[in-house]
């Protein structure tokens, strides 16, 4: 590996280490943490009934996870950029010796992680359901890994528009918005729409956008490849409409 590359992943870490640690400087962290894990247990247990469906399994748990992630994930993400931007700490984070990739990464990673935290503060789920049952634990390991990378996606989308605006409310509702569109993206109802007026190639086309339709399928254990590159295209192509975005808005 060069100098060039081992200095580049030096500057990342540092990044991901202050972003990482400036969400427990707060509150923030708890109490996202603790939002996340009681809507993931009333989600599952009692809007999912769990125990009515007499299933050992955790299908109503990543069921409801698109929907938890259109509100939860805005809030951790529209802080990466607006609040930075607002203080002007930002011109101090483009005089240290990092690349715009070095920082705009970084900071996502960070996100990335603590949502991850969030996620695997879920695995007495696991526990209870092997504890009740027999359940497929590699189809559960599939929709973990499906459920991260669903939210990597959110969160890249988060950083391009927290570097839209200096507020973090207005950061928040256009991530929303957007995430929702590629949510219901796939729904038949959306679909049946379109394929009125439009071509089968241009509604397929849409309908593979969606990240309901690639998580689903992962969700079901089959974590192909297809949908892998799917959630790593999305999130390459936001992080550089961030870079991008952080470019232009630098000075203002």
């Amino acid at each position: 590996m060069s100098d060039r590359s081992l200095s580049s992943l030096a500057g990342m870490s540092i990044v991901v280490r202050r972003e990482f640690a400036s969400y427990f400087a707060t509150p923030i962290a708890y109490v996202f943490i603790l939002i996340f894990l009681i809507l993931a247990g009333v989600f599952t247990f009692y809007i999912g009934n769990f125990y009515e469906r007499g299933q050992a399994d955790l299908a109503p748990f990543f069921s409801f996870h698109p929907w938890l992630y259109l509100f939860l994930v805005p809030a951790v993400s529209m802080r990466l950029w607006s609040e930075e931007r607002k203080s002007g700490s930002i011109e101090l984070l483009m005089t240290l010796p990092l690349t715009r990739l070095d920082v705009v990464v970084g900071k996502f990673l960070a996100a990335w992680l603590f949502t991850g935290l969030a996620l695997s503060l879920t695995f007495p789920m696991w526990i209870t359901v092997n504890y009740l049952g027999d359940p497929d634990n590699g189809i559960i390991l599939a929709s973990y890994v499906g459920s991260w990378m669903m939210a990597g996606g959110f969160l890249a989308i988060g950083s391009a528009t927290s570097a839209l605006s200096k507020s973090q409310v207005i950061a928040f509702i256009l991530c929303g918005l957007l995430c929702l569109m590629f949510i219901l993206a796939g729904f038949p109802m959306v679909v049946g729409v379109f394929k009125d007026w439009l071509p089968a190639v241009m509604v397929d086309t849409l309908a593979s956008l969606s990240f309901l339709t690639h998580f689903s399928s992962i969700s079901k254990g089959v974590l192909s490849m297809r949908d892998v590159i799917y959630f790593l295209a999305m999130i390459i192509a936001w992080l550089m409409a961030t870079m991008i975005i952080v470019d232009l808005k630098q000075g203002e």
